[in-house]
């Protein structure tokens, strides 16, 4: 009998519902925030030398709150420059929602913005369809690399568009987080679609080793509180479940022996941290700087 799990990324409200849970029940987007207030200058020093335009593409860029920050320490170190800022991004309602940020943001003079709504592999499509091939001073792929087919070719196409200075930052969860344990016992048992790939920032190094190129690897330490999953009928429990699994209605759908070993899986030291009584994930992410 077919399983009646199916994918998260079927129903996209209830996706972006356990999306927005995530964020906020993680630390996330602050150990972004805090590696680009502490290692993102270091990155960015040369990027725009003696430059009056810098271009920068983000590559699902989402509802922009991170990407607003990298652009204020790219004019922080850039000030008479002008920025001009593509972003590829598929959800109409995270550009909605990036475009209000924008609208709502103060000191966001000389920097343009310009919406793609399209994937990463339709950019490319286009791109050569047009048979252009823009260059870029600094492209960043936060967290969307789960989401293309194939994604060594992803890397070398963006790669490949990068000016003699620039920079490809791409961060994905650690391959010491618990999504690595996770993915590594039970991707097989997840209803995947083709859009969807369990790839880590432990699996990177082995693709740019042999492409040849250069990087650097930061660590960034974070967690999610995920106790409400243990408890029985709680609707965010059950909505974290299935960002954890990338399926829909996990707690309802999943053969009863699955969802036993997945929530003892959840519980052990490989996934998740227990203290004072709570569940703390393992969220760590990874972060890779790739030289042109």
């Amino acid at each position: 009998m077919a399983s009646p799990m199916r994918s998260l990324l079927a129903d996209p409200d209830r996706y972006l519902q356990s999306f927005r849970l995530f964020l906020e029940r993680s630390t996330e987007h602050q150990c972004m925030q805090e590696f680009v207030e502490r290692q993102l200058p270091d990155v960015i020093a040369s990027i725009g030398n003696g430059k009056s335009t810098i271009n920068v593409l983000s590559v699902g860029g989402g509802a922009g709150e991170i990407d607003l920050q990298i652009l204020s320490k790219i004019r922080a170190r850039y000030p008479g420059a002008t920025i001009n800022n593509d972003v590829i991004e598929p959800s109409a309602d995270q550009i909605s929602k990036y475009k209000e940020r924008v609208a709502q943001a103060s000191n966001l003079e000389n920097i343009k913005f310009t919406w793609h709504k399209e994937t990463a592999y339709e950019y490319e499509s286009r791109m050569n369809a047009e048979k252009k091939t823009k260059k870029w001073d600094f492209i960043h792929m936060i967290q969307m690399l789960y989401y293309v087919k194939d994604v060594p070719a992803t890397i070398r196409y963006f790669h490949s568009l990068l000016e003699s200075q620039a920079k490809l930052l791409i961060i994905l969860v650690s391959g010491k987080s618990g999504w690595e344990t996770l993915w590594k016992k039970y991707a097989s048992s997840f209803p995947l679609e083709d859009l969807c790939s369990f790839v880590s920032s432990a699996d990177l190094p082995r693709m740019l080793d042999s492409a040849g190129l250069k990087y650097q690897l930061y660590e960034l330490p974070s967690r999610m509180d995920i106790t409400s999953c243990f408890i029985e009928g709680d609707k965010d429990g059950e909505l974290l479940l299935d960002f954890l699994t990338e399926t829909l209605d996990f707690a309802k759908t999943a053969p009863p022996e699955l969802k036993q070993q997945l929530m003892e899986e959840l519980r052990k030291p490989g996934c998740s941290e227990n203290r004072d009584g709570k569940v703390f994930f393992n969220n760590s992410l990874g972060v890779t700087v790739i030289e042109p």
